[in-house]
């Protein structure tokens, strides 16, 4: 039987030492993980946010909430959307019983690169949708100097 000999260097292990190797499968992992008493989190408000001449269009997703849960503020051309979650899970199976509650909130801030008008304003909730019509204030579009 021929044995090879394989030189043994204590530093080379050292040498490859990095401490931030993993640091990326950390945050994948916390981000996936369900969090405390085993509730999965919560995603954020996601919206759409588009533009014309006149107004600018958002929607958002906000679903399993009630529309009298929604607040919205603007102000000049600050929007803010704040949304109450109420949620109740009750399973059973013979004779265990399971039930979880969910309360807290959503809370989304943006700002628009011009002020609306905050008194044409329109918001409509249908199917987890709130859908705002913010109208453009004018004269806020800004002022282009010219150079002398």
């Amino acid at each position: 039987m021929a044995g090879s000999l394989m030189r043994f260097d204590p530093l080379s292990e050292m040498a490859r030492f990095d401490p931030f190797r993993n640091i990326d499968e950390i945050f994948k992992e916390f981000s996936v993980m369900p969090t405390l008493r085993g509730m999965e989190s919560q995603p954020r408000i996601r919206m759409d946010v588009t533009e014309n001449d006149k107004e600018f269009v958002v929607e958002a997703e906000i679903p399993g909430v009630k529309k009298d849960d929604i607040k919205i503020a603007i102000d000049g051309n600050k929007v803010s959307i704040n949304a109450e979650l109420k949620e109740e899970r009750e399973e059973s199976s013979g004779n265990v019983v399971r039930s979880e509650r969910y309360y807290g909130q959503q809370y989304r801030s943006f700002t628009l690169p011009q002020d609306v008008d905050d008194s044409k304003a329109k918001a409509k909730y249908q199917d987890g949708i709130l859908c705002l019509t913010l109208p453009k204030k004018p004269g806020t579009g800004g002022k282009q100097l010219t150079i002398q």
